[in-house]
């Protein structure tokens, strides 16, 4: 087990007493409502994984690299923000994929764009944006958002490159 594993499971059952302490079945519900979440979301999980794995054996290592890798400057840094803002589904759901391009070859600054791409420019949330919040409110939103993924990219490519 590593660390982060042992201080989730530290945490699980530090509030699994503080659930049965405070006495009924606080703590079945607080397993039901967990499992609830866990079948919702298990299906996404295994089809980001199984993308994950099919990128790695699909997509050559120099290919990769051409596209995102460190020599590939901020035009790699660009693609992958790019990248980001179109892929579908929750956060949580591209970290499977992410840990992929990284490990086969992707530079640290396109995957930090790639994930703040995501975060910021998401492309699928753009009708319900202009829906509720309309299109001066998002026209703002986006150009506000604007420079904060290459930015990011760039950022980590200059100084966390170092340290990995």
């Amino acid at each position: 087990m590593n660390t982060d594993t042992v201080i989730m499971v530290v945490i699980a059952i530090a509030l699994l007493i503080v659930a049965y302490l405070r006495g009924g079945d606080l703590w079945i519900s607080g397993l039901q409502a967990g499992a609830e979440s866990f079948w919702g979301l298990l299906p996404v999980l295994v089809i980001s994984f199984v993308v994950a794995g099919l990128i790695q054996v699909l997509i050559p290592r120099q290919q990769l690299m051409r596209w995102l890798g460190t020599e590939t400057g901020f035009r790699g840094i660009l693609i992958g923000c790019v990248v980001g803002a179109l892929i579908p589904g929750p956060p949580y759901a591209m970290y499977p994929t992410v840990i992929s391009l990284y490990q086969g070859g992707a530079g640290i600054g396109a995957v930090v764009g790639l994930m703040t791409g995501k975060a910021l420019w998401n492309v699928h949330h753009l009708p319900s944006e202009l829906t509720v919040l309309g299109p001066q409110v998002t026209l703002v939103k986006y150009l506000a958002n604007l420079l904060f993924p290459p930015l990011a990219g760039w950022l980590a490519q200059h100084f966390l490159s170092r340290l990995a």
